[in-house]
């Protein structure tokens, strides 16, 4: 992945933003590898946005295919209806970023069969371990209770981070929740409906009702995904444990989400036991954030400079400027040269108050208008 500044390389801008301070390695997130499960108006867009990125392995799980009805939403196109949505969406990747390396898994993992090859298909084969997972992070991307069910109970089992996310039937507002088995809340303990409208999703019944789509609602819920996930996976900011989002209102609700001692899952219990005794083996999910306080507590880095170097020659200064004899003087005395209005609003705009003064033209005190564009033309070095 390289940094240089060139027009024909794809992570340039990317790799700004460790060159800027943003990211420590922006380079690690090549090691990294995703699941997305549901390859609808938000998962789809998500993993366009995770390839754009430079993932560097993406595992695709859907059961449906392209219709004609997804065409209101973002990604996918006619002429792809018919093919899997899986298949569709590692094509449309592939050719937006060969580097990515995709995983397309056609299955609905709401049934028995289904979540076995789900949880097998997360499994690091190549360990002795057969209950450790593969990939960094699980982005469930459904919209259904029993897929997000299935993704809570496999993701307890392999002990595994995800982030569920989902959006309204009315399709004005939705939600992402960050899910660290035994850290915070499972899905079992609050489920997201809940927590922001008090509805348990159980009770929705949806035969026979077409679900309204918006693509701006989906496409801000899966830049607020894709957001948290590189925050996650790059070790940057803060990654919340919920955040929603009501289009009508233009409000962004957050919260933090412990885990629930009442709990209906046993295994979440078990979790929380391994976590609350320290016998997990994973970190909290902002460790770095109290890495970082610790280290400046302790004189570590706290008076350094952001950047090493400053490549653009960016310099901040005071409210200052130079004097004849290279003295520093206050930017309120460089105006001997402006007209008497400009000059009366430039000082008064220097102390925050900005009531426009307008020079009139003729009369003993006013400046005429033709002398006004004369003074503005010399300061200008006789432009206008």
């Amino acid at each position: 992945m390289s940094a240089e500044v060139i027009d024909t390389n794809p992570y340039s801008r990317l790799m700004a933003l460790q060159r800027m301070g943003i990211v420590d390695n922006y380079e690690h997130i090549r090691n990294c590898t995703v699941a997305i499960v549901g390859m609808g108006g938000v998962g789809s867009v998500a993993a366009e946005m995770l390839t754009r990125c430079g993932i560097g392995r993406l595992l695709l799980y859907d059961y449906d295919k392209v219709e004609l009805a997804n065409m209101n939403r973002l990604f996918f196109r006619p002429d792809q209806c018919g093919m899997t949505k899986t298949d569709a969406a590692a094509e449309t990747l592939a050719g937006i970023n060969p580097d990515v390396a995709l995983e397309s898994y056609t299955m609905n993992i709401t049934t028995l069969a289904g979540f076995d090859a789900f949880k097998n298909s997360l499994i690091d084969h190549n360990v002795n371990d057969n209950e450790r997972s593969r990939v960094h992070l699980v982005l469930s991307c459904v919209d259904n209770y029993e897929a997000r069910m299935t993704i809570n109970q496999v993701c307890l089992e392999l002990d595994q981070t995800w982030m569920e996310s989902g959006v309204s039937e009315d399709a004005v507002s939705g939600h992402i929740q960050l899910i660290s088995p035994g850290e915070t809340a499972c899905f079992a303990c609050v489920p997201p409906l809940v927590v922001a409208s008090g509805i348990d999703e159980r009770t929705l019944k949806r035969e026979g009702v077409c679900a309204a789509s918006l693509p701006t609602t989906m496409g801000i819920i899966a830049g607020l995904l894709v957001q948290n996930t590189l925050k996650y996976l790059l070790k940057f900011g803060k990654v919340g444990h919920y955040l929603g989002y009501s289009s009508l209102t233009d409000f962004f609700p957050t919260m933090e989400i412990k885990a629930n001692p009442g709990c209906p899952n046993p295994l979440c219990h078990q979790r929380q036991i391994e976590w609350s005794s320290g016998v997990s083996t994973r970190l909290p999910v902002n460790q770095h954030l109290q890495d970082r306080e610790d280290k400046e507590k302790e004189g570590g880095d706290g008076g350094a400079e952001l950047h090493e170097s400053n490549e653009w020659g960016i310099e901040v200064v005071g409210n200052t400027g130079n004097g004849e004899d290279g003295s520093m003087i206050p930017t309120t005395n460089r105006t001997s040269n402006l007209a008497e209005g400009l000059k009366y609003e430039h000082e008064h705009a220097d102390n925050h108050q900005y009531q426009r003064i307008t020079p009139t033209a003729g009369g003993d005190d006013g400046a005429d208008v033709d002398d006004l564009m004369s003074q503005l033309s010399a300061l200008a070095g006789g432009g206008v």
